[in-house]
């Protein structure tokens, strides 16, 4: 049967894909060195989605993953759940969604009066459907742990971007930079790990009625002449990020590398970038990157070997902190 059995034959770690990223649990499987779980999905003529497992769950430990991805963030997330669903009347001992990029992570708190908290009602579905655990990369604010029932795994991307990254700078050379006043604390944990450099930010001001708009002011923070290394969650339109590479070049720096976990890429994000002056953005495969989006100053990392160490770690019942020298 598909699967990892424990030392002591207790236990069977099962990994269940969705249809949004077959190419990551393909990935995290063979890290795992397993197959996927036999699944057959597929979608109605209405658009309902079906869903069944080819083999016995019953007993195992479920990892079921699903990235979130765009434009049809919805059904995935629809899927998913109709997955979980079924692990559960199928008598799966344990249900970890495992959902690399997650949904709705954005609207995580009211900026005005009667708007929802999408992350949070996310996360009462996943409970309801029969998930006893989530998993996670670099969820958009850290509350979001909070908003589920349950024992929730935040990954951090940043080891993989940081290692890739020192690579390509000098490191006695460079100012970390936020894109906002709001993501200081990540900035400061990014030049800690480049070397100690000065930190900087871009002021911005946001109309909350409008979504994907947002404007750089200027930046505060030494800049000039040196090599910056713009850090975010995720880049969707690019208009924060486009706008905060403009702002570095015209304060005078060197030359802007942009890192980010999760690179949603909505139109017009490639057109934004490739016309920003930015020297590299660098992204990880926690979203499917088709063919059209991809460019030549765009670097793709995987993180499939995160993902797959942090489901074995739960698995044998060990420590996800442990992958992030206990700061997770």
């Amino acid at each position: 049967m598909t699967g990892i059995v424990s030392h002591d034959g207790e236990k069977r770690l099962v990994l269940v894909s969705g249809r949004a990223h077959p190419d990551l649990a393909s990935d995290v499987a063979k890290h795992l060195d397993i197959d996927l779980l036999p699944t057959t999905a597929y979608d109605f003529a209405n658009g309902e989605i079906y869903t069944r497992f080819s083999e016995s769950v019953r007993g195992a430990d479920a990892f079921v993953l699903q990235s979130h991805a765009s434009p049809v963030i919805n059904h995935w997330i629809m899927e998913q759940l109709l997955m979980v669903d079924a692990l559960k009347r199928a008598s799966a001992k344990t249900i970890t969604v495992v959902a690399p990029f997650y949904g709705y992570a954005r609207q995580d708190k009211k900026s005005r009066g009667r708007e929802p908290i999408s992350a949070r009602l996310l996360a009462d579905m996943f409970r309801t459907a029969g998930a006893d655990r989530i998993m996670s990369v670099d969820l958009h604010t850290a509350q979001i742990q909070g908003f589920f029932d349950g024992p929730v795994d935040h990954l951090w991307a940043m080891p993989i971007l940081v290692d890739y990254v020192r690579g390509r700078v000098d490191v006695s050379n460079v100012t970390v930079v936020s894109p906002d006043a709001g993501r200081i604390r990540v900035a400061e944990q990014w030049a800690a790990k480049l070397g100690g450099g000065p930190l900087a930010f871009v002021h911005k001001t946001r109309d909350v009625r409008t979504a994907n708009k947002a404007v750089a002011n200027r930046v505060v923070g030494d800049v000039e002449g040196r090599s910056c290394v713009l850090v975010d969650d995720l880049i969707d339109t690019a208009g924060t990020i486009s706008e905060a590479v403009r702002v570095l070049k015209e304060a005078g720096a060197k030359d802007v590398i942009v890192a980010a976990t999760h690179g949603i890429l909505s139109d017009p994000a490639v057109d934004r970038l490739q016309s920003c002056g930015v020297r590299e953005v660098v992204i990880t495969d926690t979203l499917p990157i088709e063919d059209e989006k991809r460019f030549d100053s765009l670097t793709v990392l995987s993180i499939a070997p995160l993902v797959a160490r942090a489901v074995r770690e739960v698995f044998d019942d060990g420590s996800v902190t442990s992958l992030f020298d206990g700061n997770a």
